[in-house]
Order: C-alpha cells, then sequence, then structure tokens
C-alpha cells in the first residue's frame, strides 16, 4: 500500500491541500441500468424547518469529545465540525475586511455578513419562515446545510428501527451517495443556477472558484468511518466514481447556467465566468491562439472560449466507458463550440450535451470498468497535455487531480512499480500549478511526459476487486 503524501496546490489568493494518492473504484459501461430515483432537495432548498446546529451537539448526541466505543457512528461529529472543518467559519469569513470591501466594490446595500448573495454560500442561508428557535445564521454551513433541515428527522433518526432509508424519506440529505454529494456541492464551490460566483465579483476580489469533487472530499475533516456497518446502510462509493460524477455533473451545471436568461448573461455580455479566464487575462503582445485544440480544429482567433476543463475530463471519462460514446461526447462538445462562436443554436447543443453528461451519471453509479481501461484513461489525460492541450490552468489543475487518483488504484492494485518515482514525478507535475498567472504549458507538459513513463510500464491485465 502507498503511503499517502500531501501536495499543496496553489490557488489565486489562497492554497488548498490535496491528498493526491487515495484509494481508487472501478466503472464500466452495460446494456441494462437500473431506473433512478427522483433527485432529492437539495438543503437549502427544503421546505422542512432547520432547527440549528446545538440540537446536534449535546454529549449523548453527537457532541462527545470522545468516540464511542459500542456506537455505530463516532458521536463527535459536531466537535470534529465546530474545531476543524472549514465550513463551520464560513460566516466569519464574510466579517473581515476583504469580504466588506468586496460587498462595497459590488455597491451592495448591505455588508457582505448581511447581503444573501454572500451568505448564500457562506451560511445555510434559509428564509425566516424555516428558522427554529435554535437557528444561528453565525453558525455558518451547518450540520443541516448539508444534511439537510431536520424538523422531520431529528427525532425519528435515533428511534430504535431507525433506518437510514428512513432518514431519507424524512428529508435527511444523502451526502453519502456520490451523485446528490457532487449536486450540493457544487451548489457552492462551482456554483448553480440559484447562486453563482460571477465575473463581477472575482473582479472585486472574490477568490477564484476550484473544485473537484473527489479531492475535496478527501482533504475534508471526517467525522465517519467506512466500515462494514457502514456499508451495510449505505452504499460505499469508491473515489473514481465520485471523480467522474463529479466531472459529469460540473459539465451539466454549466449547461444550465450557460443556457439561464439570468445566470447566463451579465448584461449585454455573457457571463463570463463560464469562459476561459486567461483567454482575455493575458497580454496583448503574448499570441496564445492555437489552430488546433483538444476538440479538433480551433475556430478563429479572437474568439472568447468556453472553459473546457471540465469537458475534457468528461471526455476522458466517457472514452473510459466506450469508445464511440466518447467520440460522441466530443463531437457534442465540438458543436457547442461552433454555436457559441455563431455557427448553431446554443440552446440546442447544450441541451444535447447537459442530456449526455446526466445519462453519463447514471452509468458510472452503477457499472465499473475493468483496470486496463482506467490506465487507458489515464494515459489519455496524460497525452492530451503532450498533444498540447493544457494551455488553459483550469483544464491542467484538473488533469493533476484526476491522474493522481487514478494513480492510486493503480498502485493499490500493485500497478506502479517505482512508487518513489511516480510520488516525485506527480509532485513535479503539481508544482507547476503553483501560480495560474504564472503558469508556462511548455513546462507542465515536460513533467507530464517524465510523469507517463510510470504508466508505460504498467501492465494491462491487473484483475481489478469487485465494485461496491
Amino acid at each position: 500500500m502507498i503511503s499517502q503524501f500531501m501536495i499543496y496546490s496553489r490557488f489565486r489568493h489562497r492554497a488548498y491541500l490535496l491528498t493526491m494518492l487515495t484509494s481508487i473504484g472501478l466503472l464500466m459501461l452495460s446494456t441494462t441500468l437500473q431506473a433512478e430515483p427522483p433527485a432529492p432537495v437539495l438543503p437549502y432548498q427544503s421546505l422542512h424547518e432547520t432547527q440549528g446546529t446545538v440540537t446536534c451537539a449535546s454529549s449523548l448526541c453527537h457532541g462527545a469529545i470522545k468516540t464511542w466505543k459500542e456506537s455505530n457512528v463516532l458521536q463527535n461529529e459536531y466537535i470534529t465540525w465546530s474545531r476543524t472543518d472549514k465550513h463551520a467559519k464560513a460566516y466569519n469569513k464574510l466579517l473581515n475586511a476583504k469580504s466588506q470591501q468586496i460587498a462595497k466594490k459590488l455597491g451592495l446595500k448591505q455588508p457582505a455578513h448581511e447581503a444573501k448573495i454572500c451568505l448564500d454560500c457562506h451560511a445555510h442561508n434559509v428564509p425566516e419562515d424555516r428558522r427554529g428557535d435554535r437557528f444561528k445564521l453565525a453558525d455558518g454551513v451547518t450540520c443541516e446545510g448539508c444534511h439537510g433541515p431536520a424538523e422531520k428527522w431529528l427525532v425519528t433518526h435515533i428511534e430504535r428501527d431507525a433506518s437510514h432509508a428512513k432518514n431519507k424519506s424524512a428529508g435527511l440529505y444523502p451526502t453519502s451517495d456520490a451523485a446528490p454529494r457532487a449536486k450540493l456541492c457544487l451548489s457552492c464551490h462551482f456554483g448553480n443556477k440559484d447562486k453563482l460566483v460571477t465575473h463581477r465579483m472575482m473582479a472585486a476580489g472574490h477568490p477564484r472558484m476550484s473544485f473537484e469533487l473527489d479531492t475535496f472530499t478527501e482533504i475534508a475533516p471526517k467525522h465517519f468511518v467506512v466500515d462494514k456497518d457502514y456499508a451495510a446502510r449505505k452504499q460505499v462509493w469508491d473515489e473514481l466514481k465520485t471523480w467522474a460524477i463529479g466531472q459529469a455533473l460540473v459539465v451539466s451545471e454549466t449547461m444550465d447556467i450557460l443556457l439561464d436568461e439570468k445566470r447566463g448573461r451579465d448584461g449585454l455580455f455573457p457571463e463570463l465566468i463560464l469562459f476561459d479566464c486567461h483567454a482575455c487575462h493575458h497580454p496583448m503582445s503574448e499570441n496564445r491562439w492555437k489552430p488546433k485544440n483538444a476538440f479538433g480544429a480551433s475556430i478563429s482567433p479572437g474568439l472568447v472560449r468556453l472553459n473546457d476543463g471540465n469537458l475534457i475530463m468528461l471526455r476522458a471519462v466517457a472514452f473510459a466507458i466506450e469508445p464511440a460514446q466518447g467520440e460522441a461526447i466530443a463531437e457534442q462538445i465540438r458543436k457547442l463550440h461552433r454555436a457559441i462562436a455563431g455557427d448553431g443554436d446554443v440552446q440546442t447543443e447544450a441541451l444535447a450535451l447537459k442530456k449526455m453528461a446526466n445519462d453519463l451519471v447514471t452509468v458510472i453509479a452503477h457499472k465499473p470498468l475493468n483496470t486496463a481501461t482506467i490506465r487507458s484513461a489515464a494515459l489519455r489525460l496524460i497525452d492530451d497535455g503532450l498533444d498540447g492541450y493544457y494551455d488553459d490552468y483550469a483544464a491542467a489543475e484538473q488533469a493533476v487531480m484526476a491522474i493522481s487518483s487514478v494513480g492510486s488504484f493503480l498502485n493499490k492494485q500493485s500497478g506502479i512499480r517505482n512508487v518513489a518515482a511516480f510520488n516525485q514525478n506527480l509532485r513535479k507535475l503539481n508544482d507547476a500549478l503553483a501560480s495560474d498567472e504564472r503558469y508556462k504549458p511548455a513546462e507542465f507538459a515536460a513533467r507530464l511526459r517524465e510523469l507517463r513513463t510510470s504508466f508505460a510500464t504498467i501492465p494491462a491485465s491487473i484483475s481489478a476487486p469487485d465494485p461496491k
């Protein structure tokens, strides 16, 4: 087993600690798929009343200092959240000078800690009539902000015949399920039609949003243990499925925002957060246009191009499932790029891509891939970079997180013979992302080339574990 190592990936204005090599599972297309249940209501959209974090904080509930040996849950979840989870400090961020300056630059009528566009992600900002007596907005992103308002399940979830299925039917949000968790996390860490870090907000000083579901799931403080009891009550999702589902749903959400009459536009212009930042943010003397990109011939110089980092990842996922499906998605992405450039109908092409992405979520959720296919997907991600398709920082950023996850799985199957060299090359690759403003595609590609040798020696016939 490879020992985990920590990498610091420096993003604009802040750093995120990445735990790169974590366990990975598998997926594969099959001819039959199970019917998907209706999507659960996101916690902030629930009509149930939020009871307040203090209702979970008793030492006899989830506020114990030490874990309970005889309990099937740790019982110290509140302590973990309040002491080590950044979600608990999210509201306090709005009180600092930088947040107040952002609010003033945006011309908000209220300070940041009172403005809805700030509170929607820095707190569990439910309407006044859905706040119980013990609700406190200053608690930040609370237990109920992720697990759903507890009005209907607070008492019943501790009854003798309680079950996870019953709790979900009473309004507990299924954070243990990959797709609902992706929708929830993305609602703030990426955005949706209800809330979004816009280009104006970034221009006022808000940090650039950067998110990948598997990596951020891994680095979050753990308040649960995946053991036999957990597996008996809930589905266990491997990290590769989490990554793949996250990528597909980012694309789906992007299409929704792109088409939304309110979110997709900013006055005369489209919402620029959807497009590649560095297509504009570079010196005029620096010509970055290339005749070919990841999806074929570039349409024309001078066009502001849709940020397609996640689209590149989606293509890799689709090809891993079935090459024909991957090519179909790639062709649909090409159609969308052409439509945005004026050759076609954006709504038609965006809706078609959204459907493909959502259909892929269903496939990923139920079917495994064999190890050889995973290795092939990793090589595709690397070779895309060697072909010059990671000129955009965002695409390179997503590729590093994806490659590290795939590498972890392959190593656990004894597929990486020189783990030390692989780790060193991966660290070097991540170092090339130290600054989005000083990112050099040629340097990144050179380090990718070094890393590829680790994958080239991996056998294609590693036996995969049974999917869970």
